[in-house]
């Protein structure tokens, strides 16, 4: 299928014509389109070309507007203000529009990127042996969105769970239990992943506590680290039972969140082992990184600590051991030299900023990252809770993801079912929809807000059917799919010649700037700007339904050309919805 033309790109087109034949010496000036109260369409670039020309500004825009031809594709356009042009659309335009972009069933007219290129995209990092939080959801949800809204736009995108399986929390775990065996006294098949991960959790936590307050343990679970890293297959055996176990778990609460994680993408602190020597080496003899006090580090003119000092990136330790930085830039290396990156991606709590800063710093001065390998990390805030603090249950103990999926879950299908009745569903699919409710309704109250921005976790309000939910937006998609399968014998059509009223010219101009909307948060990793026009589509076919009856409209091809808009709208909004990992059921 060609590529679809937008209504904004036609009319900037017609524009930047008219510029050059007003002002020739303008070269290619953007004219600023964009959408407007006042018309469908607003250009304000006059007034900054005028400003360089020393022209009159409103002269200038009464000349540009002089040059453009009004007909297909403008209907109107008049100066208004100090120079500003206010462009009002042909219905004909629209309408073809619409049946072009209908015709392309797979993308609705959403072209692949320009020049698309290699992403790695670190996110859904669970630590092995502990339970997952609720401050594991965002970095999943935003993840697997961008994860989506990249491969949309044809990016090759390589995912990796950099999940937290190594370091000193192994020897003190292994250590434990060889001296305490029956405090794991399971059988693997015996039991559910959340029922082994419960006790691997517990274990964790009474580890902990023995190391923090006995140091002759804490000095054996020490040693035990060394046989981890040493390869000792009495250790390395335990160690991958803790590791396999804790992937069972976590791919079952990946599961509940309707994600797809596979093996192959879990290339945890572990995997890089073989690299941390030789990439201390290759820091060290470049001279980006020295040795002070016995550990080798990294320093910055711009962080200093409290005492005015530099605060360095430790790669290694004065005892020998490596910390985070040297695990991150290890992976660094592999996915440029390796996986061929051009762009590596990290969704990462925002409180870890300054690590990342300092190793991305590092990478650059090693020559791994540069002008052409970029790498970003897209922060994120904090799950409150009601009261706007960070999110704790009543005993303080931080939520369980898997608890909270649960009540997500539990209160919509409690939504789904009061309204089941009217539509006629069955029991199960009462415990579908509630699944497709409940996790959506999770998903979109994450992805609508700002990834750095904190945001409230309010179960009640992700759930309603008022405002701007997930639950909003399938019950809009849900009412198309009635009106769709009422329509008896009449079929979608386009129908160029008929006029549209304004609540149908509303929305087939907002439904043309789908294309773009996906472009921008594809290329800024911004999901929110996804779900803000969803929201808007979603508010426009309500108006649109209050003003301009579907099945009952004047005539069979009014009836046609609507249909049309109403299908396109929905497919739409599936597609869109499915981009940020969130389904949309057929009855609802």
């Amino acid at each position: 299928m060609a590529s679809v033309t937008s209504l904004s790109d036609s009319v900037q087109q017609h524009l930047a014509t008219a510029l050059s034949a007003a002002l020739p010496d303008a070269g290619s000036a953007d004219p600023l389109l964009r959408r407007s109260d006042r018309a469908d369409f607003q250009a304000n670039g006059i007034l900054a070309l005028a400003k360089k020309a020393k022209a009159n500004p409103r002269e200038l825009a009464t000349q540009v507007v002089s040059h453009i031809v009004t007909g297909d594709v403008i209907k109107d356009i008049e100066v208004s203000g100090p120079g500003f042009l206010n462009i009002t659309i042909s219905d004909k335009a629209i309408t073809e529009n619409l049946a072009t972009r209908y015709a392309d069933t797979d993308r609705l007219g959403v072209p692949f990127a320009a020049h698309p290129g290699t992403t790695v995209i670190d996110y859904a990092q669970p630590n092995v042996a502990k339970e997952m939080h609720v401050g594991h959801l965002r970095s999943a949800v935003i993840g697997d969105a961008v994860v989506k809204l990249l491969e949309f736009t044809g990016e090759t995108v390589v995912r990796r769970h950099h999940i937290g399986d190594w370091g000193t929390q192994f020897g003190m775990l292994i250590q434990y239990l060889d001296e305490h065996p029956h405090e794991l006294d399971h059988k693997a098949d015996e039991v559910s992943g959340e029922e082994a991960m419960s006790n691997l959790d517990r274990l964790y936590k009474t580890a902990r506590k023995l190391f923090d307050s006995d140091e002759e343990f804490k000095t054996r679970a020490r040693r035990r680290v060394v046989d981890l890293q040493a390869g000792d297959p009495h250790t390395l055996a335990t160690w991958q039972k803790f590791v396999d176990e804790s992937k069972i778990y976590f791919f079952s609460v990946f599961e509940k969140l309707d994600m797809e994680i596979r093996d192959a993408d879990i290339v945890g602190e572990s995997g890089y082992n073989d690299m941390l020597a030789e990439t201390c080496r290759l820091l060290e003899e470049s001279g980006v990184a020295v040795r002070s006090e016995g550990a080798l580090c990294v320093f910055f003119e711009d962080v200093k600590g409290p005492d005015g000092n530099p605060v360095p990136l430790i790669v290694q330790k004065s005892d020998g051991g490596y910390g985070y930085a040297a695990t991150d830039l290890s992976a660094i290396r592999d996915r440029v030299f390796n996986l061929k990156a051009n762009s590596l991606l990290y969704v990462v709590d925002a409180r870890q900023a300054l690590h990342f800063r300092m190793v991305f710093e590092t990478a650059r001065r090693a020559g791994w990252l540069n002008d052409d390998v970029k790498a970003f990390q897209l922060a994120f805030g904090t799950v409150l809770g009601k009261d706007g603090k960070p999110f704790k249950t009543r005993e303080g103990e931080t939520v369980k993801l898997v608890d909270l999926l649960d009540e997500a879950v539990e209160r919509a299908t409690t939504v789904v079912r009061e309204k089941a009745e009217k539509v006629g569903l069955s029991e199960q699919e009462i415990v579908e929809n509630g699944q497709y409710v409940g996790i959506g309704a999770v998903k979109y109250a994450d992805l609508s807000t700002s990834a750095v921005r904190d945001y409230k976790f309010d179960l009640d309000q992700m759930v309603s059917l008022n405002g701007d939910t997930s639950v909003y937006l399938q019950y809009a998609y849900a009412r198309i799919k009635s009106i769709l399968r009422k329509a008896g014998e009449a079929r979608p059509a386009a129908h160029p010649e008929l006029e549209l009223a304004p609540a149908e010219r509303a929305l087939g101009l907002h439904v043309d700037a789908f294309a773009e909307t996906v472009a921008d948060a594809a290329t800024e990793h911004a999901p929110h700007k996804l779900t803000a026009y969803l929201y808007q589509l979603a508010s426009l076919l309500t108006t649109f339904y209050d003003q301009c009856p579907v099945l009952k409209a004047e005539t069979p091809e009014h009836v046609e050309n609507r249909l049309l808009l109403v299908d396109l709208t929905a497919r739409t909004l599936h597609k869109g919805m499915a981009l940020l990992g969130i389904r949309t059921p057929e009855r609802l």
